[in-house]
């Protein structure tokens, strides 16, 4: 309770009058809204369209087909690689090349511990991929040194 007992004030709202030029806004506003209405809907139409006929609707539709009927135990191995990537995250401090590499070298971990044949697969090409590039950086730094 207290000590001192303030006395009882008496406060109005007094609303602020529109200028001429907030009336004419307002007019064109609702002179103007049924036109803009029909373009938002026939641009929403346009996307739609466009966004139905393009190549990539089959793989999100696929995509979201999975995602709602996954195979058994999908979404723990899912928890168990994105869980890893935040372990990456939280070991990776100081460099940012750590914060590039902790994670994903974690998350790579978890996936191919989850999915071994796919990681044996993924492996090879990354291996192939990565000697056809050393072998390229060889023979470019082979023809600098014989040039000069």
């Amino acid at each position: 309770l207290s000590l001192y007992s303030s006395p009882a004030r008496e406060t109005k709202y007094v609303e602020n009058p529109q200028t001429q030029l907030e009336e004419g806004v307002s007019h064109l506003r609702h002179v103007m809204e049924p036109y803009t209405a029909w373009c938002q809907t026939e641009l929403i139409h346009i996307s739609k369209i466009k966004v139905n006929s393009s190549l990539c609707s089959d793989f999100f539709s696929e995509g979201c087909e999975f995602l709602q009927n996954p195979p058994a135990g999908f979404y723990p191995r899912l928890g168990v690689i994105g869980f890893a990537g935040i372990v990456g995250l939280f070991l990776a401090r100081g460099s940012k090349i750590k914060k590039l590499v902790y994670p994903a070298g974690l998350m790579g971990i978890g996936a191919s511990m989850y999915y071994p044949q796919q990681a044996v697969s993924v492996a090879k090409v990354a291996g192939t991929q990565l000697y056809d590039w050393s072998l390229q950086g060889y023979i470019a730094v082979e023809s600098l040194w014989k040039d000069n």
